[in-house]
């Protein structure tokens, strides 16, 4: 409670002392202050300056490409229209090519078909001939070899062993293994 009894308005002392430290440093740096805001200023007038500087010489550069993309778009779309006007010409040339390739194409296909069937009716020919030449050859081997066949047959029949001399044999044979053969007295 002391020190409320000797400052009674504490606020009312700030209050003077901060002016007094507003006058002191305005006394100190005023002059500094005030150079130091006249240069702030001057500076933003120059950057304000160099800024529109900038943004002129940016729209004029802009307005001048923008002029050439357009001088450049209707170069390049009279050429596209230069070089589709050609290739529609060089197409309708090469159709007609084409067309006339194929034309010769099918007479030479026609010309073809018609050596083929000649060849064809020659092919036949030579091959019922060739067939004629080659039934009588096999018809001439077959008699030659029936005849053949019928000899060895006539040969074998002469030099064969009839049914009742083979049995005979064998009868001969089976008594012999059995030891009941005799022969007879002569």
């Amino acid at each position: 409670m002391a020190s409320a009894a000797k400052d009674p308005n504490p606020s009312n002392k700030e209050a003077p002392e901060g002016a007094n430290v507003d006058k002191i440093r305005d006394i100190l740096f005023g002059s500094q202050m005030r150079d130091y805001e006249k240069r702030f200023v001057r500076l933003e007038d120059n950057v304000t300056k160099a800024i529109e500087g900038l943004r002129e010489d940016m729209t004029k550069r802009l307005d001048t490409l923008g002029a050439f993309v357009r001088q450049e778009v209707d170069s390049l779309s009279t050429r596209v229209k230069s070089e589709k006007s050609e290739r529609s010409e060089g197409l309708k040339e090469i159709s007609r090519e084409i067309k006339d390739g194929a034309k010769i194409i099918e007479k030479k296909l026609s010309q073809l078909e018609e050596q083929m069937s000649d060849g064809q009716s020659e092919l036949r020919a030579k091959l019922l001939e060739h067939s004629k030449s080659v039934s009588a050859e096999i018809d001439k081997l077959r008699r030659e070899t029936t005849a053949a066949l019928n000899r060895e047959v006539d040969v074998l029949r002469d030099e064969k062993t009839d049914r009742a001399s083979l049995a005979d044999l064998f009868n001969e044979f089976s008594l012999r293994l059995k030891n009941k053969f005799e022969l007879p007295e002569e």
